[in-house]
């Protein structure tokens, strides 16, 4: 019982020992989402970390210069924080000026690619996509078209082995833009740098030591107590049973 009611305010006391000896910003500049993720993941991994708002409503996260390193590393191999992806409603909103045709098909292109970059970032394990798309512009004194291409880059986690999803990476961007053949579409999938182990931070080690010392102590006394009480204890005297005379 007592280290599940210490382990309750563990975030508490994690937050007051950084700001008593000084914590390290890692990121700035978040959305409340990704300084969530953030945390989540470096608390899994025993370090202790935490967040913090501007007054223009961005997230920052900071940690333990002790744990700094570390954080960075982790962070990395997890694909966080989240790149936050643009999408074609954001690109193509009415602002007044009037864009030109090349214009209107970059960003297009360019909002393609931040949409479906975003999809295949949200399959299991993968820490980073990028979809490069080539779209050549028809030209109309020539009669040959031009195919459409793409080219995908996932970096995916160790032990997630997404070389199987190959085929449903190529078959999700084929499908998503027009005229693009399923041969043109090429794959690329390295596995990124493992995290480090997770190690346990010095405020979870203290207290855990904290804890088994006092249960230690509890056991020893409660033996002491028990030997204590059976000396004490008097000792039952059999009554002697007088033989009937004859």
């Amino acid at each position: 019982m007592i280290p599940r009611i210490g382990r309750s305010g563990l975030a508490l006391v994690a937050a007051l020992a950084l700001a008593g000896c000084g914590s390290q910003e890692i990121y700035g500049q978040l959305k409340e989402g990704q300084a969530n993720d953030m945390i989540a993941a470096l608390r899994d991994a025993h370090i202790d970390a935490a967040k913090s708002a501007d007054k223009d409503g961005q997230w920052a996260v900071a940690v333990s210069p002790d744990d700094f390193s570390k954080a960075i590393q982790l962070l990395r191999a997890k694909g966080l924080p989240r790149e936050d992806f643009a999408n074609l409603g954001s690109l193509f909103e009415k602002k007044g000026l009037v864009s030109s045709p090349v214009e209107e098909r970059a960003r297009l292109i360019y909002g393609l690619s931040q949409e479906l970059s975003h999809t295949v970032s949200e399959i299991d394990g993968v820490v980073q996509a990028r979809v490069h798309l080539a779209m050549p512009e028809a030209d109309p004194l020539s009669d040959k078209i031009k195919p459409a291409s793409a080219a995908i880059f996932v970096k995916y986690q160790p032990g997630y082995d997404l070389r199987s999803q190959t085929g449903a990476i190529k078959s999700l961007v084929t499908n998503s833009i027009e005229g693009l053949a399923y041969d043109k579409v090429s794959v690329v999938m390295v596995p990124s740098q493992a995290a480090p182990p997770p190690e346990q931070s010095m405020l979870v080690a203290s207290f855990d030591s904290w804890a088994s010392r006092l249960l230690l102590a509890l056991a020893g006394l409660g033996g002491l107590a028990t030997l204590f009480w059976r000396r004490r204890r008097p000792v039952a005297v059999p009554a002697r049973v007088e033989s009937e005379q004859a």
